[in-house]
């Protein structure tokens, strides 16, 4: 596979911050806003823009975790025979009368989103849902449309988008790959 940076660390960080200035911009009152990540990278990056909204406005807003693996309805399609490796669902907060901000990191077809989505209502009802990514790249198969956009990245349905977090992996970046055309 080829592969291309899209973002470097300094673009991730420079992308966080303009979502939590647009956060602060949309939620005036951050006593109701609670951000809420989809495991694995969501979740750090919902702990980034926490961070960030403190920094900004000394508002500590409370962050919580989901994980989807029940939720999917594209589970077998997507991991074969594997079982999906499961995360804890931390919530230590009332959902409702709450703005939810959850986060992810590549919006792709929705179907990630409505999981969440489903899994948030399990545990109560918020007053509403705001949904920011790091990254949209289209190909949406559900009407999900996100409020906050990290990078808009056109792409095909054959190439990946892969997101490294330092957290999780190590390095920083986001990078779109395509398989390497064999010519014969």
């Amino acid at each position: 596979m080829s592969s291309r940076e899209v973002l470097n660390s300094e673009d991730v960080d420079r992308t966080l911050r303009r979502i939590a200035h647009e956060v602060v911009e949309k939620n005036p009152d951050l006593s109701a806003v609670a951000v809420v990540g989809i495991h694995t990278r969501g979740v750090v990056l919902a702990r980034r823009v926490r961070a960030l909204l403190l920094e900004m406005t000394g508002s500590e807003v409370p962050l919580g975790e989901i994980d989807i693996s029940f939720y999917r309805d594209d589970i077998q399609t997507r991991s074969g025979d594997r079982q999906p490796v499961v995360h804890a669902t931390r919530l230590d907060f009332p959902l409702e009368s709450r703005t939810i901000i959850l986060v992810d990191d590549v919006l792709f077809t929705g179907r990630t989103v409505r999981a969440g989505i489903e899994a948030l209502f399990d545990y109560g009802r918020p007053a509403r849902i705001q949904l920011a990514v790091l990254c949209d790249r289209g190909h949406r198969e559900l009407p999900i449309r996100p409020d906050y956009v990290g990078k808009n990245l056109p792409t095909s349905r054959h190439e990946r988008v892969a997101v490294s977090l330092s957290e999780t992996d190590g390095s920083e970046g986001v990078f779109i790959s395509s398989p390497v055309e064999v010519v014969g």
